[in-house]
């Protein structure tokens, strides 16, 4: 035996040399382990960081509408005792076709009344209803009629025209202040800028000021913003109701249109159709276009809808034809995702017990993916009730100032409104109002997400 052997067999026999060598060791794996604990220590700051920036960003964002947009949800107004005053409304009463009275004198005496109705002075009844509240308005009555906003005459009338049994009786009415009043006394504007950059005379500005401090103005709750459309020649009246009913006919086309069609399609895909070339180019471009901006869709439905098959200009027809196309893709990729996810021991089960090939689809695989395909069904609606750029394409983002009543009215959506209100030139009126618009949107979005996470918990099945 060699010298160098018989020395390391003497050092691996030698109990002081082993436990200096364990040791090292020892002191080896507590760097090693001190290192990685390190490591997965700094991993584990950073991903919380980032998702606490990304919190910040979150409530950063929602904070800012929320500061901005709910103060719109309030507008200065005035409660008026309207007396509907014979002496100034002296159309006389609504004409009653006689017996035996041709149609056109009918119609001719009618319009004769409708005529003289429009010439009544009906911003008399409201400035009249002002001062009957404080005497001293007197004095100042041709600056009242610039208190409110010029709609609610027309509102008088509208309400006579409806039922002429109101003049000679006493309405306390809720009279909207004009949108420059609004601004004033809401603080929208710099009080201390000179006269000519002011929107508002001095003394319409003492007046309202004057007014708010005695009660007659106040901050009531903003209804308009839900029930009236858009307007431009009464500002404070301006709405969503036609921006919402507009989004709600083409929502409605994407559920008829989309859901099934993008359903039926994965189905056979996933299920029935057969694994060649021909299939795989077809899904290669379906997840192309799940990956084309929405513009293009756009482009692709002026061209087709409006150019080719001549559909009404700025309809929610067209619309929801256009999102439903957008929407297609994202509906057929979820629903085979949740079809995949479904364990192939299901369908060799039933395949064994003897169902058929569609049984086994319809009765059985089919009904364990439904959460996961009402949720991504659910989360493509969502998807096309916020998209603004293919509806400017097809004309929705022209000013319509009527409630659309079938999907083939004219009419805007709602995140086509919020993008015409942030370019008023009444900024410092809209500005608020566009918040707001944003809330509503964003409360539709966060009510369908929810909605979808509630049914996925509701259907969902663990095997």
């Amino acid at each position: 035996m060699s010298t160098s052997n018989t020395s390391s067999m003497d050092q691996a026999l030698d109990p002081r040399v082993a436990a200096e060598q364990r040791e090292k060791r020892k002191k080896i794996i507590e760097s090693s382990l001190s290192k990685r604990h390190r490591k997965e220590k700094a991993f584990r700051i950073f991903g919380f960081s980032a998702v606490i920036t990304g919190l910040c960003f979150v409530v950063l964002l929602f904070g800012s509408i929320l500061i901005k947009g709910l103060p719109a949800f309030w507008q200065s107004s005035m409660n008026v005792p309207v007396y509907f005053d014979p002496t100034i409304i002296t159309a006389g009463p609504k004409p009653v076709q006689k017996t035996g009275e041709a149609p056109a004198h009918y119609q001719e005496r009618y319009i004769a009344w409708q005529t003289e109705m429009g010439m009544v002075d009906w911003d008399a009844l409201i400035v009249n209803g002002l001062i009957s509240k404080d005497k001293a308005l007197e004095a100042k009555r041709d600056d009242l009629t610039s208190l409110y906003t010029s709609s609610e005459a027309y509102r008088l009338r509208d309400m006579v025209f409806a039922d002429p049994s109101l003049v000679g009786k006493k309405e306390d009415l809720k009279i909207l202040a004009d949108a420059n009043v609004d601004v004033w006394l809401a603080g929208n504007i710099n009080r201390s800028l000179p006269d000519d950059q002011q929107q508002l005379s001095p003394e319409i500005r003492q007046l309202a000021d004057q007014l708010k401090a005695q009660g007659i103005i106040s901050n009531t709750f903003n209804t308009n913003i839900f029930t009236s459309p858009d307007s431009r020649s009464s500002p404070a009246t301006s709405g969503l109701a036609g921006a919402f009913m507009g989004s709600l006919f083409m929502m409605l086309i994407v559920i008829v249109i989309s859901i099934p069609i993008g359903v039926a399609s994965a189905i056979y895909l996933e299920e029935f159709a057969p694994k060649n070339w021909i299939t795989d180019v077809i899904e290669v471009n379906i997840n192309n276009l799940a990956a084309v901006p929405s513009i293009v869709f756009g482009l692709l439905g002026a061209s087709i809808f409006i150019g080719w098959l001549h559909l009404p200009l700025s309809a929610p027809l067209v619309g929801g034809l256009v999102l439903s196309l957008m929407t297609l893709p994202t509906v057929i990729i979820t629903t085979r995702a949740s079809l995949k996810a479904v364990p192939p021991s299901i369908r060799q089960a039933a395949l064994g017990l003897g169902a058929s090939r569609l049984q086994t689809v319809f009765h059985h695989v089919l009904p364990l993916a439904l959460p996961g395909i009402l949720t991504g069904a659910i989360i493509g609606v969502a998807q096309a009730l916020g998209e603004t750029a293919p509806l400017l394409l097809i004309g929705m983002s022209a000013f319509v100032a009527s409630v659309p009543a079938t999907p083939l009215d004219q009419s805007s959506a709602l995140p086509v409104q919020i993008f015409l209100w942030q370019g008023n030139e009444m900024r410092n009126f809209f500005e608020g109002r566009t918040a707001a618009a944003i809330i509503v949107l964003l409360a539709l979005m966060i009510g369908l997400n929810s909605l979808a996470i509630w049914l996925r918990k509701k259907f969902e099945v663990r095997w």
